[in-house]
């Protein structure tokens, strides 16, 4: 997809974050100390890892959200830009700090995070007009929780009234109001989000596929249920299967799912049907384990097209 008019935008309307990590043998228990070996900090957010997935694999890509007038700020803007992320739409709140997750990684990739809002907590008319603004030449939506729900659910209706392909990717865990459903194309939960979303612990593909045609009653018109190491359970309400997970060595699990969206957005802006998206989603989720970081560990095109076999993407 050499010519640019040709390759479809996605728009990721999310959280920017800087991430402050640490690296351990073992994550601490409560009120435990460990001696971790290692502290890295990486540009981050759903929203931004997201937007830098999707340019990574080829598509145009455009970032709306907001950052602090901290430190952070600027880095971060910059390291958008030079992942070939649209910033036009990224405002600068003041008095106010840009968003930070803390995240502590065990020796098997595990990870815990805590994180602060900061500026991503600030958006809102500006980033409405900005996506109404985008809207007529996007191809795919990505939202997350990282911005207010209540603003996340406006750009949804209005994308899906333009016929827009609405991709919702349900955290950090909040409520999910019932009219958000109606407006969302794919819902993207992890296990954990699932779990918050329909109330049943989702320990096993079975598990999985009950929450995914829950979902589905709910309105969306597709669930896809990330499951990390089981792959994924996908279905659209008449179609429904389980794509495995590609076996990798997990380095550093923060952002997988981030990557596994920003490919699927992609497949699915280029007219691949669901389930080889998902196998997309799958093979990007993969290779952003083995490497740390979380902007820094999105895959590009040709390492997905070479992880599927050379097949369609």
């Amino acid at each position: 997809m050499s010519n640019d008019s040709a390759r479809p935008l996605i728009v990721s309307l999310g959280g920017i974050n800087m991430d402050l990590v640490t690296f351990a043998d073992r994550l601490p228990a409560d009120g435990e100390t460990v001696v971790g070996n290692r502290f890295v900090t990486y540009a981050g957010g759903k929203g931004a890892n997201q937007a830098v997935a999707a340019a990574r694999m080829g598509a145009r890509s455009a970032m709306v959200g907001r950052v602090g007038d901290d430190m952070f700020g600027p880095q971060l803007t910059e390291l958008l830009q030079s992942a070939a992320v649209s910033t036009d739409a990224v405002g600068v709140s003041l008095d106010t700090t840009s968003g930070i997750a803390v995240i502590s990684v065990g020796q098997g990739g595990q990870n815990r995070i805590v994180q602060v809002l900061g500026a991503n907590d600030t958006c809102g008319h500006h980033e409405f007009d900005a996506i109404a603004a985008l809207l007529p030449e996007t191809s795919a939506l990505l939202l997350q929780l990282e911005v207010s729900v209540d603003l996340s659910m406006r750009v949804a209706e209005l994308a899906a009234a333009q016929g827009v392909t609405v991709i919702l990717d349900p955290g950090p865990v909040r409520p999910v109001p019932a009219a958000f459903y109606r407006s969302v194309s794919v819902i993207t939960p992890n296990e954990t989000e699932a779990e918050a979303l329909v109330g049943h612990p989702i320990g096993d593909v079975g598990a999985a596929a009950a929450a995914a045609h829950e979902l589905i009653g709910r309105g969306v018109n597709a669930a896809v249920i990330k499951l990390g190491s089981m792959g994924a359970y996908w279905t659209d309400g008449n179609d429904a299967g389980h794509t495995p997970a590609v076996p990798v060595t997990a380095v550093d699990t923060v952002a997988a799912g981030d990557a596994f969206n920003g490919a699927m957005a992609v497949a699915l802006a280029e007219g691949i049907p669901l389930p080889e998206a998902v196998r997309w989603g799958c093979a990007a989720g993969a290779l952003a384990v083995t490497s740390v970081g979380a902007q820094d560990s999105m895959p590009d095109r040709a390492s997905v097209t070479d992880l599927l076999g050379g097949h369609h993407a």
